[in-house]
């Protein structure tokens, strides 16, 4: 498949359109990088969990095994989260590898817990350099700038160069996030070297949970509460007492319940390696 997208093309499709546009995705994503060294980044959010819905269609089509699954946890992660975690494991047979930076958990117990630079890994501290940190300690956030590096884009990259990883299928969406906006469906990234793979970018927000609801795809509970968007819970607001998808999603911000100074450097965090 060429990199070179016509985005208003595959945004105007029905959604039978984009549920084959994201199928034919994950084929030619099989067929170019095989299944062995490919792992779904998966965080247990709809957009994810959609996207392993096409995976698990077309793994169902070849009769051939879903890919390992990565599951990072950035050190404080909702219980419904990791419940549903546990749920879909079990229920549709996957192989979860849960990825931590170990390295920054033994120092923390709770966010707002201080961490002295010294106390680190060397790696840990070389990618602090790579963020111009120069203080001697931080106060440990998952989703600060700082906190959303070493927990997640660290301990993911960790995992894909001890793993040998090819291709990492994302379930990242253009009109989710404007850092995100301009990405293609196969995305060389460099160190470490790997593909992303994104069979979902030309599905909007809407159409998310049409294909939730008419396929009937298992869905995280904290939406029915309220949330749209979700991080780590100490972060995390409801955006409204309504399900999620009965919210005005067309003019309002979906990630209006993050961290809002997070989504300010969304693109710096990208350029790093984030998702």
């Amino acid at each position: 498949m060429e990199n070179t997208i016509n985005k208003s093309y595959y945004e105007k499709l029905h959604l039978d359109g984009k549920i084959e546009q994201g199928k034919q995705v994950v084929r030619d994503a099989f067929d170019r990088f095989g299944l062995e060294k490919a792992v779904v980044a998966w965080t247990g959010g709809k957009d994810s969990t959609v996207m392993l819905w096409l995976i698990r269609e077309v793994s169902r089509e070849r009769n051939c095994a879903i890919p390992d699954l990565i599951f990072i946890n950035e050190g404080y992660v909702f219980e419904e989260v990791l419940a549903f975690k546990d749920r879909m494991e079990r229920e549709w047979s996957l192989k979860i590898h849960e990825v931590k930076n170990d390295d920054v958990m033994r120092l923390v117990r709770k966010p707002g817990d201080v961490v002295r630079v010294s106390d680190l890994s060397f790696r840990n501290r070389e990618e602090l350099k790579k963020l111009n940190y120069a203080e001697e300690t931080f106060v440990w956030e998952p989703e600060s700038y700082v906190g959303n590096h070493l927990m997640k884009t660290v301990a993911m990259n960790l995992f894909i160069e001890s793993h040998r990883i090819t291709a990492m299928y994302t379930g990242v969406r253009w009109d989710e996030q404007s850092a995100r906006s301009n990405e293609i469906y196969f995305s060389p990234r460099r160190t470490p070297d790997h593909y992303r793979v994104h069979p979902i970018l030309h599905f909007r927000e809407r159409e998310i949970w049409d294909l939730i609801h008419s396929r009937k795809i298992p869905v995280n509970p904290l939406y029915a509460q309220g949330y749209r968007s979700l991080g780590t819970k100490d972060t995390t607001t409801k955006t409204s007492d309504l399900p999620a998808w009965e919210q005005d999603l067309e003019h309002t911000t979906e990630r209006g319940g993050r961290r809002q100074d997070k989504e300010g450097i969304m693109e710096r965090l990208r350029e790093l390696g984030y998702m």
